[in-house]
């Protein structure tokens, strides 16, 4: 019952026809990315690159690339996962007690790891500019491991029960990385590493750290789980795959997995950081050059037969989405017991997850009231904002359950609910200075930003409009204005030209022009936006530029506004500047040429014919 190592999930998915193997010389760099994102996107099968430039491993891509196929790669073990969530097992009880779990019987005992004296990962070794090169976009700083699973333990001990398993980038080559001896470790805010590195230092010494590559599926996944405190990622794997996870280990080192494909292990300094990055990332930008921690390798493991699994990332949908909707399909009947009084919450793929969440939440704080304003939604908003990943988000749109409320997976429905109660005086919270994503560049600085909860509650006050009012008169250089969807309109602005962090007179002077009454304000959403054709030929569009391209605390404006015991609003509609700016980093554009290339592989006769 579920597959042991990559070697068995690539004949299964053969086998039923879910994979297709490339026999062409592909080059990683570059092309294979490429060639995984044009089959991603048309909902078409794995891939095995066979016969890999400049590297004797061959290389497995879009492997969780539908959410169907990764439904498919863990059929025997949904089940009991949906019954753990059923019951609302908690993870540290289960640990403690797996024989107990009623219904749930041997398949406990997959929470728990096995040691085991040898396996196949130590029968071979190699050397870092061996691996596969992946380079998945032009301006790349080199080449990156896309699917790592990082671990590390807690300096103070505690063995795998102080464990943390997490998907944190790796740069292999590039910048000043001393070649085959070191590589980068680009982890972001919020993540689990942090505390080993923090105790780390703290104790002024290096932290041991083996890198995953490969093995079972179940792994990968693991990786990118949101866990609650309590359950070891290393557990999660175990139950999800449907075995334990068998786990060796040298002298002096971390465990390893024994099915793992490739194993680099190492230590992170305490103190010493390289410049790592560029790399093109998947809020569909690049993330820059930034000083981060540095891996001292010792060693490469792989196995036998070794196969290489890589992803690409960039402006979504990409293949992160169907991992972001199978976490979501395992998941989200758990949050109200995580967060009280919230019904459901949804991280918006389009707009790159973390700069916009979507919420529902309850209203009981005075059910007698006539009219309902937002009050405990205000509170669950905080807790929210207070949880684990989810506090990266950047704008929080929240919801009471009320009669009429749309599913929250449905944006557009859900931004019209928001739109048409929304009190622009009484409904905006803003976080000034605040921590946001590492990979946003629309804040202050790194890891600095600001946050806006924009809470809706009651019954409708506004009809959205949907047509342009007539006779509309706006300032010089501003124009081609365009209706994105009810109630929400575009408008070209002037290049962006104010310093980061500092909000645009040019924008002020426009809203304080435009008269509270005026019928541009029937519109209670405007944008500010370099091209109001592309914001408004889709819905996607307007997501993923609108927030990925601005800081609520510097880009956010307002006609009529008002400031009231420090708590700023508007009478007219709220603006949002979501114009391209000096300080962002500049966004994934493909190359032409190589997709030519491409193309030619989907010819009549080639492997990719009728899939692209």
């Amino acid at each position: 019952m579920g597959y042991r190592n990559l070697q068995e999930t690539v004949a299964d998915l053969e086998r039923h026809g879910r994979l297709i193997r490339i026999e062409q010389e592909i080059d990683p760099r570059l092309e294979a990315g490429a060639i995984q994102r044009r089959v991603y996107a048309a909902g078409g099968p794995a891939l095995l690159f066979t016969r890999v430039k400049g590297c004797s491993f061959p290389m497995l891509g879009n492997l969780f690339g539908t959410l169907e196929r990764t439904r498919f790669l863990f059929r025997d073990t949904l089940p009991v996962i949906e019954k753990m969530v059923t019951c609302k097992l908690n993870p540290a009880s289960v640990l403690k007690n797996p024989f107990k779990l009623p219904g749930l019987g041997l398949a406990a005992l997959n929470l728990l790891p096995k040691k085991i004296g040898n396996g196949p990962i130590l029968e071979q070794q190699t050397t870092v500019d061996a691996l596969p090169q992946l380079v998945s976009w032009p301006d790349d700083g080199g080449a990156f491991i896309t699917l790592p699973q990082v671990y590390t333990e807690h300096p103070d001990g505690g063995g795998f029960k102080q464990s943390n398993l997490g998907m944190y980038r790796v740069q292999l080559s590039g910048n000043d990385y001393e070649q085959n001896r070191e590589v980068g470790l680009h982890y972001q805010i919020h993540r689990g590493i942090g505390v080993h590195h923090a105790a780390a230092v703290a104790a002024g010494k290096p932290l041991p750290v083996n890198i995953f590559v490969g093995g079972p599926p179940s792994m990968t996944v693991a990786a990118v789980m949101p866990l609650p405190e309590g359950m070891p990622e290393l557990s999660f794997a175990g139950l999800l795959g449907g075995h334990r996870i068998g786990m060796v280990s040298q002298p002096g080192q971390l465990p390893i997995p024994a099915e793992a494909d490739f194993c680099l292990v190492g230590t992170i300094d305490p103190h010493a950081t390289r410049p790592e990055g560029p790399f093109g990332d998947h809020l569909g930008y690049y993330s820059l050059k930034h000083d981060f921690p540095v891996v001292k390798v010792e060693q490469v493991y792989h196995r036998p037969g070794a196969i290489w699994p890589f992803t690409t990332v960039g402006r979504p949908p990409q293949e992160d989405t169907s991992f972001g909707a199978f976490i979501h399909e395992l998941t989200g009947e758990l949050i109200p017991d995580f967060l009280p009084g919230v019904r459901a919450v949804h991280a918006v793929d389009a707009a790159g997850v973390h700069p916009l969440l979507l919420a529902i939440g309850s209203e009981r704080y005075t059910p007698y009231d006539e009219q309902q304003e937002p009050k405990e939604i205000l509170t669950q908003a905080s807790a929210i904002l207070g949880n684990g990943q989810l506090s990266l988000a950047k704008y929080l749109l929240i919801a009471a359950e009320e009669e009429g409320v749309p599913d929250i997976h449905d944006v557009p429905a859900f931004f019209r609910y928001i739109l048409e109660r929304v009190d622009w005086r009484r409904d905006l919270h803003f976080s000034t200075r605040t921590t946001i994503d590492t990979l946003d560049y629309s804040g202050h600085a790194l890891n600095l930003g600001s946050k806006l909860v924009i809470a809706a509650a009651g019954s409708k006050v506004r009809e959205l409009p949907m047509q342009l009012p007539d006779n509309l008169d706006l300032s010089d250089g501003f124009d081609k204005p365009r209706v994105v969807a009810p109630g929400i309109l575009a408008i070209c602005a002037p290049p962006a030209t104010s310093p980061r962090g500092e909000s645009d007179p040019a924008i002020e002077k426009l809203c304080a022009a435009i008269p509270v009454d005026a019928p541009l304000n029937r519109f209670p959403l405007l944008l500010l936006v370099d091209d109001s054709e592309f914001i408004a030929a889709d819905f996607d569009n307007f997501l993923w530029a609108v927030f990925t391209r601005s800081n609520p605390a510097t880009d956010v404006y307002g006609i009529g506004t008002e400031l009231h015991a420090k708590h700023w609003g508007c009478r007219g509609a709220l603006v949002i500047d979501a114009r391209s700016k000096a300080h962002h980093a500049p966004p994934l554009i493909d190359d032409p040429e190589l997709e030519k290339r491409v193309d030619a592989l989907g010819a009549k006769g080639q492997p990719l014919s009728g899939i692209i």
